[in-house]
């Protein structure tokens, strides 16, 4: 068999819901948050990304998984969200627990390594994942997704494309929050809803975007994000921290919004 597995690529730079520290607005200690300080934020390492998933609570989980076709393009940028996405979309057939779905996403996210030049630092912990996936060992596999953290950093730093690694976190955050909008929507409750309360990651983002090259902020990918990103921050800065079912909605269909235009679906 084939290690066709290699969905935690990148895992440690996605930023989902409720996993980026609001720690000085809250005025807890950025030293007490699990996860490591990134730019002024704090990014969570996958085992509280799905940590974070299990307050939750038992949703349908197989309901929210969205893979599909992938787009055919030698696009590095657009290959860069597209490969974000479809890893996040790897957390969801996790936490479903669907064995079917993880090795359909994982020959994805390996065609899109290969297309990135992430492949060599992929290959060695795919056969791990693909033999806890055959054995239903879903612990295991939550494990190898922090033991790629290292490797995946380091491979980013190699490649010295600041760029690429914001789309690719960007790419995950997106179809995160699509996700846990769609869980709160369908389950609402106001301790659910303040998993969205992250308005520093999304300034983050933004100022990612404005920060990066020219021919790359203005990529008409980027901009459509950018202006979505925009819309975002505003809709949680007026909630100050009290989602409404509505502003759930608005964000979750904005986040929506984004992965249409970056999948073409």
């Amino acid at each position: 068999m084939s290690p066709t597995l290699p969905l935690l690529c990148c895992a440690a730079t996605l930023a989902w819901p409720g996993l980026v520290s609001m720690a000085t607005a809250q005025g807890t200690a950025k030293a007490k948050f699990p996860g490591e300080v990134v730019s002024a934020v704090v990014v969570p390492v996958p085992s509280e990304i799905f940590s974070v998933l299990d307050k939750l609570g038992e949703p349908n989980w197989q309901q929210e998984i969205g893979h599909g076709d992938l787009p055919k393009t030698g696009d590095r940028t657009r290959l860069a969200l597209v490969f974000g996405c479809v890893v996040a979309e790897g957390f969801v057939a996790v936490q479903a627990q669907d064995k079917e779905a993880v090795k359909d996403i994982g020959r994805d996210v390996m065609d899109l390594a290969t297309a990135l030049g992430l492949i060599k630092s992929v290959r060695p912990h795919a056969q791990a994942i693909l033999d806890a996936a055959d054995q239903s060992d879903w612990p295991a596999i939550r494990r190898e997704f922090d033991r790629t953290q290292k490797t995946v950093r380091d491979t980013m730093d190699e490649m010295r494309d600041g760029d690429l690694s914001q789309c690719v976190s960007l790419g995950g955050w997106l179809r995160g929050t699509a996700s846990v909008t769609s869980i709160i929507g369908k389950h609402f409750s106001e301790d659910r809803a303040e998993l969205l309360n992250q308005p520093m990651l999304v300034e983050h983002f933004l100022g990612a975007i404005d920060g990066m090259a020219k021919s790359t902020r203005k990529h008409p990918l980027l901009e459509t994000i950018r202006g979505g990103l925009s819309g975002t921050l505003s809709e949680m800065n007026a909630a100050k921290g009290s989602f409404s079912r509505e502003a759930v909605t608005k964000i979750g269909v904005t986040c929506k919004a984004s992965l249409t235009a970056i999948l073409g679906r």
